[in-house]
Order: C-alpha cells, then sequence, then structure tokens
C-alpha cells in the first residue's frame, strides 16, 4: 500500500487549515507528522498570535506547552484539534491522548476546539477525494470502536478493527454496531495483502 493511500488526522487537519485559512499561523501541539503536514500547505508555526492553537497526538505532552497553548487560546487564536481520543495505548497502559488535553485547554479557556479528525465525516470525505478512493474499495483500519469503526461506519467504508490499540475483544461486544473485521494487528492485513 503506497504512503499516498494513507489518510491521517494530521492530514486532514492540515487540508481543513488550508482550505479555512490559507497560508495562516499555527502554535502547535504535537508531533513531527503534524508539524510536517502544517508546513506543507505553507504554514507558519510559531507562538506570536497565532490564527490556531493546533493540539495533536504526542508521547510527551509539555505542560510548559499546554499552557502557552491555554494563554494564546485565551488572547484569540481558534482551537483545533486532530481527534477527541481521551486515551492511547501503552506498554504499560492508557495515556493521556489529545482529547483528554483538549478538555483540559477547554476547562482553563471555556473555549470547546474544533476536532477534525474522526468521528468527523469531514475526515472521511477529504480522504476518499484526496486519495480518490470510493467507498466500495477504501476500508477504515483503527484501534477504537468509538472513533475509528463508528467514523467508517458512517462514511459505508469496511471497518477493520486492529487490537494493538485501546479495544480489547471483550469491549467490541460492549458497542451497538460491530466492524466488518477483527484482526489482531495490522500485520494480519499486510500478510492478506
Amino acid at each position: 500500500m503506497p504512503a499516498q493511500a494513507i489518510w491521517t488526522s494530521a492530514l486532514a487537519t492540515a487540508q481543513f487549515l488550508d482550505s479555512q485559512r490559507p497560508k495562516g499561523t499555527a502554535y502547535v501541539i504535537g508531533e513531527a507528522g503534524l508539524t510536517t503536514a502544517l508546513h506543507e500547505i505553507g504554514y507558519v508555526l510559531g507562538d506570536t498570535a497565532p490564527d490556531y492553537v493546533v493540539l495533536g497526538e504526542t508521547r510527551t505532552y509539555s505542560f510548559e506547552a499546554i499552557t502557552k497553548g491555554i494563554r494564546l487560546v485565551d488572547g484569540g487564536a481558534r482551537f483545533i484539534a486532530t481527534n477527541p481520543d481521551p486515551t492511547g495505548p501503552s506498554p504499560r497502559g492508557a495515556v493521556p491522548a489529545t482529547g483528554s488535553v483538549a478538555a483540559l485547554i477547554t476547562k482553563a479557556t471555556g473555549v470547546e476546539p474544533y476536532f477534525v479528525g474522526k468521528p468527523n465525516p469531514l475526515m472521511m470525505r477529504s480522504a476518499l477525494n484526496t486519495v480518490e478512493g470510493h467507498s466500495e474499495s477504501t476500508a477504515m483500519i483503527g484501534d477504537r470502536m468509538d472513533t475509528d469503526v463508528v467514523a467508517g461506519i458512517e462514511a459505508g467504508l469496511e471497518t477493520i478493527l486492529v487490537l494493538t490499540g485501546v479495544t480489547t475483544p471483550a469491549e467490541v461486544e460492549r458497542y451497538p454496531y460491530r466492524p466488518h473485521r477483527v484482526l489482531a494487528s495490522i500485520a494480519d492485513l499486510i500478510d492478506e495483502i
């Protein structure tokens, strides 16, 4: 599968920001995938009166960076987050993810973020358009029932849940909807290709 056929919340966020405010400015709390995506659309990254505070995934959330984000949102920056996932997986158990950190910023500022990523239908539409995919031949692969699988189902895509992340086999049964397939890991899917 070529890299151009994979669409991430970071890429969706960059595309959304480019459509809303081309060549804008942003203060980013997140990893290289997000900062690279924003650089590629011509965004200037910094902390001097940015148009947006953009929050994404990282394993190393910095209290200093979050505090700066709070002050910038308080100062008028628009608040964007890549996804609402409250937790992510780690070898030692759950870790806070974008949704939890966004809640912290919201509690401190009173400003809700706009979540660009799953389960927002905007992400599914932008993905299909960008990779020139069709719902009949595109799959949503993810590790969460509450964002990944529901987004795929609502977009009419095949859904594949991988058990290497947050959702356990027992939790799958608690949801009123089901993925098309459940695999132990993405490696199982690659073996099929």
